[in-house]
């Protein structure tokens, strides 16, 4: 008895495998971005941080040399 090939088998077995691999690849670049963005956000985070310090401690050393040269005795 004769068996009966189907060609368009293989054929759709491996369309079947590219469009996971393209899947995958999309999945990949979306996550990629995902840990970017969540990375630039921390980032950002840690220097407004950073810059919110440095300009604190910029008006208390402000306010500090104010106050030392508001109560030293004026030179005449």
């Amino acid at each position: 008895m004769p068996r009966h090939y189907d060609d368009s088998h293989p054929h759709s077995a491996s369309s079947a495998k590219t469009r996971r691999q393209q899947e995958d690849q999309r999945r990949m670049a979306f996550r990629r971005a995902i840990e970017t963005y969540s990375e630039e956000r921390r980032l950002n985070q840690e220097l407004s941080d950073y810059l919110d310090a440095a300009s604190a401690n910029f008006w208390q050393s402000t306010s500090a040399s104010e106050g030392a040269r508001q109560s030293a005795p004026s030179p005449r």
